[in-house]
């Protein structure tokens, strides 16, 4: 049976690595903002932001510059940090970034 369109060819699937290294990092973005991500390879990683090559949302935020990183053996660990890193207001993410104690919000407080 043959397939209309262009052939692609297909490329050997590669078995994704679930341990070894992989790194949570923060950067902070020529215009000021905060872009959270998880990488294997952080050098690389940085270099395909500032290309252009990375996210979406730093390619038009150029230069980026890494201001927090922090190593974890499993990806899933990784992962999970990214998405709670997310969830940070500014102020927390800058805590985190100078290593200052977060303060205790108050019962009722809003972020």
């Amino acid at each position: 049976m043959k397939t209309s369109g262009s052939k692609r060819k297909k490329r050997g699937k590669r078995k994704f690595k679930r341990s070894g290294k992989f790194f949570v990092y923060i950067l902070e973005c020529a215009d000021g903002t905060y872009y959270t991500g998880y990488t294997p390879d952080i050098d690389r990683r940085l270099g395909l932001h500032n290309r252009g090559k990375g996210a979406r949302y730093t390619r038009d935020r150029r230069p980026v510059e890494l201001k927090w990183h922090k190593a974890y053996r499993y990806f899933k660990l990784a992962f999970l940090e990214e998405k709670r890193i997310k969830a940070l207001t500014r102020k927390e993410k800058e805590d985190l970034i100078y290593a200052r104690k977060p303060r205790k919000r108050r019962a009722g407080s809003r972020r």
